[in-house]
C-alpha cells in the first residue's frame, strides 16, 4: 500500500483543494454566477478531483487507489474542458484561464505520477 497514512498528506489533494477554492471564487460573482449549469458543472468536476484522490487513499489497496486516481484524472480533463467554455463565454480572461489550466496540469502530472508508482508497486507484489 502507498505510504500515505492520510489523504491530507497527498500534495495533489492539497493542490486540488486550493483549486476548488479558486473555482468557487471565480464562479461566485459576475455573469459566471448566473450561469447555473456551467457554474455547477465546473464546481462538481473540480470537487471530484480532490474527492477521488481522498476516496482512493481511503480504500486501502494500491489497486483501488490507482483506480480512483484515474477517475480524478478524468475530472482534471473535465474541469479543463469547462474552463474553455468559461473563457469562450467571457466569464474568465486569458490570464485566469492560463493560471487555472496550469494548476490543473500540475495536479494531473502529480496524480499520474502517483498512479505510475502504485502500478509499479502492484507489479512488484504480483511477481
Amino acid at each position: 500500500m502507498a505510504t500515505f497514512k492520510r489523504f491530507e498528506d497527498i500534495v495533489a489533494w492539497q493542490k486540488a483543494r486550493e483549486l476548488n477554492l479558486e473555482i468557487y471564487r471565480i464562479c461566485g460573482s459576475g455573469p459566471f454566477s448566473k450561469d447555473f449549469d456551467l457554474r455547477n458543472q465546473i464546481r462538481r468536476a473540480s470537487i471530484s478531483i480532490a474527492a477521488n484522490i481522498a476516496e482512493g487513499q481511503g480504500r486501502r489497496t494500491d489497486k483501488d487507489f490507482a483506480h480512483f486516481l484515474n477517475i480524478a484524472l478524468g475530472s482534471v480533463a473535465e474541469t479543463k474542458s469547462h474552463l474553455y467554455l468559461a473563457l469562450d463565454l467571457g466569464y474568465i480572461d486569458n490570464k485566469m484561464f492560463d493560471e487555472l489550466y496550469s494548476r490543473l496540469d500540475e495536479i494531473g502530472r502529480m496524480t499520474f505520477g502517483l498512479i505510475q508508482h502504485l502500478r509499479n508497486a502492484i507489479k512488484t507484489i504480483e511477481v
